[in-house]
């Protein structure tokens, strides 16, 4: 599986899920932009894990102007995005009872909008070239639900929604849609939840231990691959068993 001659963009790829799917996709031959919000070092130390060409952008994924401007830079700098990668995220966890708006507005705004407004971007100049890759990083909670997280699992159920009307829309030009759905995986996220509520789900997972963010990344480097080219439309699970719905 190789990429070489192809433009990459991971939003939120400066830790996590994110930063690995930049290291692997770097690793085959891509052009990788790193996406970031805040944390600037991490985007950078990120960067420096990767064998080819790359560069970093600050952008909150949420707001068009940013990211018109993003798709633009990558563009001169880069070349057309040929493989997009929707892995931005955050989580405002509260029960529902007790959830204040903004916290329900922020995250349906970075998961579901950020992942459209990359989308919608990236489709343009893909269906110039009839071809291109769009991996949209779910959670099996929003196949199962979550506790606490009324907005994230909504967010999540949404963009698996999104993914397969986006791939019903793109199939004809070559471009392929396709949703990653990991389970309970070790990223500074999981630990943001809290000890008790990730041993409870380790515990409900039959494999017995939470994944890599390698692991999650090997599923998007094979969407990515031209060997995934009759792939579309599907939500692959990488959870280690603990939704087999």
């Amino acid at each position: 599986m190789k990429l070489a001659g192809q433009t990459a963009l991971i939003t939120g790829s400066s830790r996590g899920i994110g930063r690995a799917a930049a290291v692997r996709l770097s690793s085959m031959g891509a052009s990788v932009c790193i996406n970031f919000t805040s944390n600037r070092k991490a985007a950078e130390e990120t960067a420096e894990e990767l064998k080819g060409e790359s560069m970093i952008h600050k952008c909150d994924v949420s707001i068009p102007e940013e990211v018109g401007n993003m798709f633009t830079r990558i563009k001169e700098t880069l070349g057309p995005v040929d493989i997009l990668v929707n892995n931005a995220g955050i989580v405002r966890d509260s029960f529902m009872m007790f959830m204040k708006e903004e916290d329900w507005n922020s995250v349906i705004d970075v998961h579901m909008k950020g992942a459209y407004l990359c989308m919608k971007h990236a489709a343009r100049s893909m269906i110039s070239k009839k071809a291109g890759r769009i991996i949209n990083i779910g959670s099996d909670a929003g196949l199962m639900g979550d506790i606490q997280r009324v907005n994230y699992s909504g967010a999540k159920a949404g963009i698996a929604g999104m993914t397969k009307a986006a791939a019903r829309e793109l199939a004809s030009y070559g471009i392929t849609v396709n949703c990653i759905s990991p389970g309970l995986i070790q990223t500074d996220m999981l630990d943001e939840g809290g000890t008790e509520k990730r041993d409870a789900v380790t515990r409900m997972t039959p494999m017995g231990r939470p994944g890599l963010p390698e692991e999650v990344a090997a599923a998007v480097a094979f969407l990515a691959s031209e060997e995934s080219g009759y792939i579309t439309g599907q939500v692959l699970r990488v959870d280690g068993g603990l939704y087999m719905g």
